[in-house]
């Protein structure tokens, strides 16, 4: 299987940097339509959000909605449209005008998973969207019980063998069948020798995080933002972060490939998308409005005050992101039968 390969977070693609770049994402159809584009916005921009209110992905829309529009000089409005894990908000987007008054700002995880873990259920290739930009993205981290006797890898791996003998294999909860969450364990699992793991799905990431911190399962990955508040309170504790790099709201929590698991940089991100036939005039100028906004320095520190980090840089750079996770997560998905349904 290929490696995984993540985002650096701040060498390799520079999201932090204010980029304005071009993506060939096919040409105005006519003379209005090149207008149009020229013109972008001459209304309100709808953001799709395929979540309900709250969560990661609602809060990168929201955080970049006043940035938007005072860049781009037009109101921006959420629609939160979840469902099918994202899919409907999708194909709502996929169906709308081309003129960039309809934007999908799509969670990655959901988006690369999908096609892979819903077998009966049709789902849109996120490949035949138009990427614009990355609005957020985050390293997962890996959140232990303390009971779990277990302050490292090596520690944790011998735990997990254990377990296969004492009850059947170690508890870990996931966010829900077919999630991001699921699959990054179960790739951890696959770079720790396959040890026996039970999967318990829950309906989203806080009843999981109830029951991890009650116990009764006994680990679990999540965006570090969901989680450092109960690694501060000492609920939980944190064994190990997905980046190529330490993150720096849990400066002492080591990368992976510090612990010695090879192929393992996870990034979660939030992406802005267009339609099919966006104008590459549009791509330019949204990329343009939401670099202006990640570069407010109020926005920044409220990224990082959350644990997470920017997003921003060029439509190329977001394709990029896509492409990859997408051909990850679909050898994960196969080898490890992970279903969605």
């Amino acid at each position: 299987m290929n490696a995984v390969s993540g985002f650096s977070r701040r060498r390799a693609l520079g999201l932090g940097s204010v980029a304005l770049a071009t993506l060939a994402a096919g040409l105005a159809s006519d003379g209005a339509a090149a207008q149009g584009a020229a013109a972008w916005p001459g209304k309100a921009v709808t953001l799709v959000v395929g979540a309900p209110p709250g969560g990661q992905t609602d809060f990168a829309a929201r955080l970049h909605t006043a940035g938007l529009q005072a860049a781009a000089g037009q109101p921006f409005v959420i629609d939160n449209r979840p469902g099918a894990g994202g899919n409907i908000s999708v194909d709502y987007v996929l169906k709308g005008p081309t003129d960039g008054s309809r934007l999908l700002v799509g969670n990655g995880g959901n988006m690369t998973l999908n096609p892979h873990t819903y077998r009966n259920t049709p789902m849109v290739d996120p490949r035949s969207l138009v990427p614009i930009g990355v609005l957020l993205q985050s390293a997962l981290v890996l959140a232990v019980h303390p009971g779990v006797a277990a302050r490292n890898m090596a520690e944790l791996s011998a735990w997990l063998r254990a377990q296969e003998g004492a009850r059947g294999g170690a508890d870990y909860a996931s966010s829900g069948p077919g999630s991001l969450t699921q699959a990054s364990m179960e790739l951890l699992r696959e770079r720790l020798g396959r040890p026996k793991m039970n999967h318990v799905a829950y309906k989203g990431s806080a009843p999981a995080m109830q029951d991890l911190i009650a116990g009764r399962v006994s680990m679990m990955f999540d965006a570090v933002s969901v989680m450092t508040p109960f690694f501060k309170s000492g609920q939980l504790r944190a064994l190990l972060v997905t980046s190529d790099q330490r993150v720096p709201a849990l400066p002492d929590v080591p990368t992976a490939t510090e612990l010695g698991v090879p192929d393992f940089v996870v990034t979660s991100f939030i992406g802005l998308y267009g339609p099919p036939g966006l104008p590459p005039e549009v791509v330019q100028k949204a990329n343009a409005a939401l670099n202006q906004s990640m570069a407010d320095p109020a926005t920044r520190k409220t990224i990082a005050e959350r644990g997470d980090e920017p997003g921003g840089g060029t439509p190329e750079q977001l394709a990029a992101m896509t492409r990859r996770y997408y051909r990850t997560w679909g050898e994960v998905v196969k080898a490890n039968d992970i279903r969605a349904e």
